[in-house]
């Protein structure tokens, strides 16, 4: 009879796969022993694989190189991160090493571009694509920038009053990008983002805010779409629309010649996944090149930002589940040491799913659990993973610990969960390690930032020390 959690994997999935194995009893994460991590240094914890955010951006980089080749296609292709997914200096550090560009979305972000540059990890000839709505802090550091020789600074414009702002910021003609509002999904809350310009509006805008504006030269059209780089109907006719925009530009605008096509791909949530990456990159430059041929103008060089696919594979956070609390004759509440609010605000907030699988006890039996989080909060909890309406996991035993991680949790979660600042019922952040490879391939481990003090919080608070 098949009842160890081992037998429920196998039955299931398709299983060692890619980056999970196991080593006896224990789950190794891209060759991790995480039970080391475990003994090294305790739980909660959360990780950083940082060779798997270059991983990332040179399987995408492979993935558009073939698609350019095989369909002969003319225009460049330009590798840009969101910073917003993670700005953590390891971060940016482990990316910048790819030759890529960068996006960025508010103010303080140009101030990580300047320390950036100060390093060497970031040039002159850097792509820095400036999204978002602007305003004057973050209008004046853009304009700083450029006025200090970053040619290659791009604002996309967002609204009518930008352009107008950042004349009076930048002494010099500087390039602009403009982008599209796009229509949303039916099951949205609304129909149009409030981000961008209407398609309707572009072309007229072009002709009375641009065209005659010495000062300006439009150089990139940015279509992003909230639900990512999908393969169904609604993300190939919001990319059709897109296209005939570009096309109509660029017959009036010669300087027009980058199409910036943000929204992520989407990131392994489950042993299940399936997303063909080849397929889509190919398919979005086939229909680019045909567009574009139909209409007879250049086709674009293609910029992509993506923030969630470069770093979100990298990270992982793994607890230990303290004690078992039978509630009803149903349901078992496995409680964990941490918060599921605090640490993995996104599956609070947005009901995301992580890949959630224990660290040790694979060979023993298995049982229906719900997770729940410290905090008194109702709705501290984790109920189920991506492919299963439950959880499963080894049985708890007092004297045998449990360990579980989440993993793929490495975008927006330390910046939604306010990392460093206060947290929900003052739960503490925990302690995060980078695990780096060695020139010869072997693990390097280092603590990047010990658990949160009660002093740290307190500071916060304005409570005086006594």
């Amino acid at each position: 009879m098949n009842i160890k959690y081992i037998d429920l994997i196998d039955q299931t999935y398709y299983f060692p796969q890619e980056e999970f194995t196991l080593d006896e009893d224990n789950l190794q994460f891209h060759g991790i022993p995480l039970m080391s991590l475990v003994e090294q240094y305790g739980t909660p914890l959360k990780f950083t694989y940082l060779p798997k955010i270059s991983r990332n951006i040179n399987r995408a980089k492979e993935w558009f190189a073939k698609a350019i080749e095989r369909h002969k296609y003319k225009g460049k292709y330009i590798y840009c991160y969101c910073t917003k997914s993670s700005h953590f200096e390891y971060v940016l550090h482990e990316a910048l090493k790819n030759d890529i560009h960068i996006e960025t979305s508010s103010a303080f972000d140009i101030n990580i571009v300047n320390q950036l540059k100060k390093e060497g990890k970031i040039k002159d000839n850097t792509y820095v694509i400036c999204n978002g709505f602007k305003r004057d802090l973050y209008i004046q550091n853009i304009a700083d920038l450029i006025n200090g020789g970053h040619h290659n600074c791009i604002p996309v414009i967002d609204n009518y009053e930008e352009i107008e702002l950042l004349s009076e910021a930048i002494d010099k003609p500087f390039n602009i990008g403009i982008r599209i509002a796009s229509e949303e999904e039916p099951k949205f809350e609304f129909y149009t983002s409030r981000l961008g310009i209407g398609y309707r509006n572009i072309v007229p805008f072009y002709e009375n805010q641009i065209r005659d504006n010495e000062k300006v030269e439009l150089k990139m059209l940015h279509f992003f779409i909230n639900t990512g780089i999908r393969d169904n109907a609604y993300y190939w006719n919001e990319l059709l629309k897109c296209m005939k925009v570009y096309t109509r530009l660029k017959k009036i605008c010669p300087s027009l010649d980058s199409l910036n096509i943000g929204g992520g791909f989407p990131t392994k949530n489950s042993l299940a996944f399936e997303y063909d990456y080849e397929y889509m990159v190919d398919e979005i430059i086939n229909q680019i090149n045909t567009a574009c041929k139909e209409a007879d103008v250049p086709v674009p060089n293609i910029f992509t930002e993506f923030g969630s696919f470069t770093v979100g594979e990298s990270g992982g956070a793994i607890y230990e589940v303290l004690y078992q609390k039978q509630q009803n004759d149903r349901e078992k509440w496995n409680m964990i040491d941490s918060s599921f609010i605090t640490t993995l605000p996104d599956s609070w907030a947005i009901n995301k799913r992580f890949i959630m699988l224990p660290i040790n006890r694979w060979h023993d039996q298995y049982e229906r659990v719900l997770l729940g989080g410290l905090t008194c909060d109702s709705d501290d909890y984790y109920n189920s993973i991506q492919d299963m309406n439950a959880i499963y996991l080894p049985k708890y035993k007092r004297d045998q610990p449990l360990y579980i991680g989440f993993f793929n949790t490495g975008a927006y979660q330390e910046s939604i969960g306010g990392f460093g600042g206060l947290q929900h019922c003052l739960i503490p952040t925990p302690k995060h390690v980078l695990i780096d490879r060695n020139k010869k391939g072997e693990l390097t481990t280092k603590l990047f930032s010990e658990q949160q003090k009660a002093s740290d919080m307190l500071k916060i608070l304005g409570y005086e020390e006594i």
